[in-house]
């Protein structure tokens, strides 16, 4: 028979926000102001006489899921000051040129693709289609700049067969500045760029070899976003996804790409697979923070912490999309996960010292579940499907006609599948990593929700007003002093629209 059960039920991450569990509100002081309420939290481990490696302005992470996660999300979340995590369902080679591409934009300064004198016109094209930006630096193979082409410098039909040399912008007729003369300084770059009367600005060196150019919409960008998580030389943090079988390989040309911090991508964490990894990763490249993981025991938590994890995600099922608990049996709610893990890291701190920040990942429907995330424990979210139907995923938005209480309306949405789904594992060669024939996860498509920046700019708004409301000014106020009440069936209705009719407007379709 079963060794042992528990008899107190698990609780779903949204069943304590929503239906049973709401923070009491707390005493609210005149300096608790939006501005001065803290939503940052470390991400790696750190004793309690240093910092941690990496800090997140924002405490949440994109999924590393292939309709989530690439290159626009990664860049976008930095710049919101959470982080985006590349997939590793790919091969490695693709991974790692996400990575590259994520690192070579430099808080404003981006080390551009180039093209040569002799690169025919028609592969401007193309990789300007790939790319979807139309300005390329001209370089020789010395990388000496030797002038600029724009679309505005060709017509696609009329001298697609000519090569770039024939069309392009010398030197002498462009707008350059020295790097001794900006000295990494943006505003001195923006400036130098405005001067200009041009949207961007190659900077060279003395010996007019090119190092960067800024462009004036990643200007605007970065001045607009002062959370922005960067690394020592500038450049936006990005983490990337491994798993247990290539690891080997993986994690050197994401190393080597550039990868600030790797997450091991597993259902199952507590294995003698995820222990082989973080091992040979603490060995061969023991500067790299490791987050270990899925775990959601305090067991799993002390095995990845005596193996080295830098940080630990937690969350076995609870995402909208997977299927792992109703599939297999093995799983548990994710507000009882955060809960005893939390308590096995803050435990595990009292004894060694050593702090290892929690991640809950998954769980996340609304703004307000990051919130009571963190309340429960966690350091540090991630979600998949909150951020799936932004404009950065790697995805394509659909407009479909649905028939919504008789009415004909136009509904935009864009593609969700889950890592344990047969999409996501149709790039591998059968049998490659030894998975299960059954899928873990579905697709599904979710509502569209613009950009990023909108997205988040509305949900920090909504989370730091529920955290003053508590009487918590930040995340580890949230850990030691929000209180919390299980709700009855009456005061959830309560705490809802009841009583009322609600009009409703659809945009029609038909005029």
């Amino acid at each position: 028979m079963v060794k042992h059960i528990i008899e107190i039920p698990s609780r779903a991450l949204a069943e304590f926000e929503l239906q049973q569990l709401i923070m009491i509100p707390g005493y609210k002081t005149k300096d608790m102001t939006s501005d001065s309420t803290d939503t940052s939290a470390p991400l790696t481990k750190f004793s309690s006489n240093e910092k941690p490696k990496i800090k997140l302005n924002f405490a949440a992470l994109s999924s590393a899921m292939q309709s989530v996660t690439g290159p626009k999300m990664a860049i976008s979340m930095a710049q919101e000051g959470g982080l985006g995590v590349i997939f590793c369902s790919q091969p490695i080679d693709a991974q790692a040129k996400m990575v590259k591409n994520v690192k070579s934009h430099r808080a404003g300064f981006v080390i551009p693709d180039t093209v040569f004198p002799e690169t025919a016109i028609s592969d401007v094209i193309k990789l300007s289609e790939d790319r979807g930006h139309s300005t390329f630096p001209v370089v020789d193979n010395n990388g000496i700049l030797l002038g600029y082409i724009t679309k505005n410098d060709f017509d696609r039909k009329r001298h697609s067969n000519l090569l770039v040399k024939d069309r392009m912008l010398p030197l002498d007729k462009i707008s350059v500045a020295y790097d001794d003369e900006i000295n990494d300084n943006l505003m001195t770059a923006y400036e130098k760029l405005i001067e200009s009367h041009h949207g961007s600005l190659p900077i060279i060196t003395r010996e007019k070899k090119l190092k960067y150019a800024v462009f004036k919409k990643d200007i605007d960008h970065h001045i607009d976003k002062p959370l922005a998580v960067l690394d020592a030389e500038k450049r936006y943090v990005v983490g990337a996804a491994i798993n247990t079988s290539d690891y080997k390989q993986r994690v050197k040309a994401l190393i080597e790409a550039g990868a600030d911090i790797l997450f091991i991508d597993t259902s199952q964490g507590h294995t003698d697979y995820v222990k082989d990894t973080l091992q040979f990763i603490k060995k061969e490249f023991s500067n790299v923070p490791i987050v270990g993981g899925n775990i959601v025991t305090r067991e799993g938590f002390d095995f990845l912490a005596e193996n080295g994890a830098d940080a630990v995600k937690v969350g076995m099922g609870p995402g909208s999309i997977c299927i792992t608990q109703e599939q297999i049996g093995v799983g548990r709610g994710q507000g009882t996960s955060i809960l005893e893990v939390a308590k096995a890291r803050d435990d595990y701190y009292k004894k060694t010292g050593i702090y290892i920040p929690v991640i809950a990942d998954g769980g996340i429907r609304v703004a307000k579940d990051i919130t009571v995330a963190w309340a429960l424990g966690a350091d540090v979210v991630m979600a998949g499907k909150y951020f799936a139907g932004c404009d950065e995923t790697p995805t394509k938005l659909r407009t479909m006609a649905r028939i919504v209480e008789g009415k004909t309306i136009e509904v935009r949405e864009k593609p969700y599948w889950g890592e344990g789904s047969d999409k996501a594992k149709d790039w591998m060669i059968a049998g490659r990593y030894g998975q299960q024939d059954f899928p873990e996860g579905v697709e599904a498509w979710v509502p569209y929700a613009g950009t990023l920046k909108n997205h988040l700019t509305q949900a920090k708004a909504m989370i730091k007003d529920g955290m003053r409301k508590a009487g918590c000014s930040s995340i580890k106020d949230l850990h030691e002093n929000a209180v919390v009440q299980i709700l009855s069936a009456g005061s959830i209705k309560e705490g809802g629209v009841h009583d009322v009719t609600v009009e409703k407007t659809e945009k029609s379709l038909n005029p």
